[in-house]
């Protein structure tokens, strides 16, 4: 008869559980895995496959009962680090549809959007093309096995613990916040000069002639400048968002270092 004393079982419950809520916390909020078009069963399903694949490797879990306060706490630390870990990698796409938005806008697509369920409302199309380019990107990169990686080896820099974490960390993730109008303005930026140049050119074009109506020749010739800039700007745009990415990926461990402090 298999003899099972309660500190075993809180000890595997534990070892399982901990790892687990860490990775449900990053499947949550990151890019790709938190897609709505993906059932939740298959993401808890993800969560729990990965967490008994991590948890062999893990040691000093701390076996403590799931219900308890110690418990809560460990739980709300691992979901912290999770999300906070998936959002960092999400202000890389949001980068990216800010850039989108700067030149729908300056293309006069800003009537030509849709519903977006990750977004939770209208997007444009351009910023939904962008977003698609860089999500592409992110797996020819192989961001997402990279971003999972880090995950695993967060465990070894941030062990599992009821510890509070640092609040350096959470400013940490608060001034990430900052990149997605910076790196959004960059990427958008050879579209915006070559738009603006043509408005100020065809502004001088109607006040040299005034025959020559702006406004039914002006929105035709900046929708066909805006997608020749944007086909020219394209081979340049996949080292950029690689940049992007490359840059998400080093604020995820520079939070994590600034939780372990």
């Amino acid at each position: 008869m298999l003899d099972v004393s309660t500190d075993q079982l809180y000890g595997w419950i534990a070892a399982f559980l901990w790892p687990m809520f860490r990775l449900l916390g990053l499947i949550a909020a990151a890019p790709l895995f938190s897609e709505s078009s993906i059932p939740r069963r298959a993401k808890v399903g993800l969560a729990a496959a990965l967490a008994a694949i991590v948890s062999p490797t893990l040691s000093n879990i701390p076996v403590v009962p799931a219900y308890s306060y110690e418990g809560l706490l460990i739980i709300l630390n691992e979901v912290g680090i999770g999300i906070a870990m998936g959002f960092t990698m999400r202000l890389v796409f949001a980068a990216v549809q800010v850039a989108g938005e700067f030149t729908g806008l300056q293309m006069g697509l800003s009537f030509a959007s849709f519903y977006d369920r990750n977004a939770g409302g209208q997007t444009m199309v351009v910023s939904r093309f962008l977003n698609l380019v860089a999500m592409l990107m992110f797996l020819a990169m192989d961001g997402h096995l990279t971003m999972l990686a880090t995950v695993v080896d967060s465990f070894n820099g941030l062990p599992i613990a009821a510890t509070p974490l640092s609040g350096h960390g959470w400013g940490a993730l608060a001034r990430a916040g900052s990149m997605v109008f910076a790196w959004g303005t960059l990427l958008s930026l050879p579209l915006i000069a070559a738009l603006l140049t043509l408005n100020l050119a065809l502004g001088i074009l109607n006040r040299a002639s005034p025959q020559l109506s702006v406004y039914a020749v002006g929105f035709p010739i900046t929708l066909a400048g805006g997608m020749l800039v944007l086909m020219l700007v394209m081979p340049q745009l996949g080292a950029y968002m690689q940049h992007l990415i490359e840059a998400g990926l080093q604020t995820m461990n520079n939070i994590l270092v600034q939780f372990a402090n």
